[in-house]
């Protein structure tokens, strides 16, 4: 299932994170198949390529791995406060993060013991390894790394090669319980998609037992990112594809009538409403920044034709309006 819908959050908001915004969001729900996480960095990767944005990362972490080690730590009943804490090693130093596990009633020791992994390096399978070593006796913790070695295995297999373990990563919301994901981009300083693993979420709507696994895209950051990176193509701003300059009455019903044939054809045309001066209506194309304007007078309506103006480079040509709509095309693909 997919939906596109404006959500809100509390936090004060900030740079790239507004109080209302808007997420493209992916769910497969009803298996606990691997295969559906390997389908949404998949679908991920490709979505960013399209988007022109491919020096993306996929972090990944599993929340087993999370439970196994505040298991291990003897700090269960923590798990919330840890995973919270980690999820801003990326924002926060080490020292800093280590506060709050303090503040948050997480002891010395167990603090100590989380030391290697928020500063463990190397690849996918270097960091796993490092990891297997610390659950090697916690079986929730190493079912977790099976997992994420499955995934791994068959990222590999699709060439897929921006999916990093990352495992300080939490992610805030308590509801996952196995894989979990963040893209972000070295040009913006938060996530641009999130989501994971959860099992019975559904729940609390009366559907027991269904395991679920989601993505969410950030659209507003997103948007801000191409953007700044001036990714947008040039069609995409495109609103209007060319504009009847209205000379009065008789000139403008013909002008309605010769739009409404390019609209059936797929084309964007608008006619000005009033008959203002030509110079205001000129002004009005070049501010929608619309390729093509089109003067209709008697006398091109006495030969059945148009005066076309390319607002780009100035020129003008008379067309056949049985001829308009392919000129029109012609000159407006970009």
């Amino acid at each position: 299932r997919y939906q596109i819908q404006p959500v809100w959050r509390a936090d004060r908001p900030q740079k790239g994170r507004y109080r209302e915004f808007y997420q493209c969001d992916a769910d497969i729900i009803g298996s606990d198949s691997l295969m559906n996480e390997t389908e949404l960095i998949l679908l991920m990767n490709d979505v960013f390529n399209d988007l022109g944005l491919s020096d993306i990362a996929i972090k990944v972490n599993n929340r087993k791995i999370l439970a196994g080690l505040a298991d291990v730590l003897n700090e269960s009943d923590k798990l919330i406060a840890i995973t919270v804490a980690l999820d801003k090693l990326d924002k926060l130093p080490v020292e800093k993060v280590n506060d709050e596990l303090r503040e948050n009633g997480v002891s010395g020791k167990a603090i100590k013991s989380l030391q290697p992994l928020m500063q463990v390096e190397g690849d996918n399978e270097s960091r796993l390894r490092v990891l297997s070593q610390i659950l090697k006796d916690n079986e929730l913790g190493m079912k977790g790394i099976k997992e994420l070695s499955f995934l791994f295995n068959l990222c590999a297999e699709f060439d897929i090669k921006n999916v990093a373990f990352e495992p300080t990563l939490a992610r805030g919301l308590n509801y996952y319980t196995g894989a979990i994901f963040e893209v972000v981009h070295p040009d913006f300083p938060s996530s641009i998609t999130g989501g994971g693993r959860y099992d019975d979420l559904t729940g609390m709507f009366g559907l027991k037992d269904m395991s679920g696994v989601g993505i969410s895209f950030g659209a507003d950051r997103i948007y801000d990112l191409m953007l700044s990176k001036n990714l947008f193509p040039a069609k995409a701003e495109l609103g209007t594809d060319v504009l009847f300059i209205n000379f009065g009455n008789p000139e403008a019903k013909t002008a309605l009538k010769i739009a409404r044939s390019l609209r059936k054809d797929g084309l964007h045309a608008e006619v000005y409403p009033d008959d203002s001066k030509i110079k205001k209506q000129f002004k009005y194309a070049d501010k929608k920044n619309i390729p093509l304007v089109i003067l209709m007078g008697e006398e091109e309506l006495g030969s059945e034709s148009v005066t076309v103006k390319n607002m780009a480079n100035g020129k003008q040509e008379l067309v056949k309006i049985e001829s308009l709509s392919t000129y029109v095309q012609n000159h407006t693909q970009i």
